[in-house]
């Protein structure tokens, strides 16, 4: 398990949103830039899976 798995949701969500600021302000270097780009994949891989995971328990819950 990664060092993203374990956070939770809410805030992995802050960090990507942070991110995609920094991204957005244009004041960081390219490398600095790259570096954040590939963590914000990450982040955002993780919570996609994690609203998968709560809707696919929502489902369950709602047909039993």
């Amino acid at each position: 398990m990664s060092e993203t798995e374990r956070i939770p949701f809410e805030e992995a969500l802050n960090r990507l949103e942070t991110i995609v600021s920094q991204l957005q302000d244009g004041s960081v270097s390219l490398e600095k830039a790259i570096a954040l780009y590939e963590e914000g994949r990450r982040l955002s891989s993780y919570c996609a899976t994690l609203l998968e995971e709560a809707e696919l328990k929502i489902e369950t819950v709602t047909a039993s």
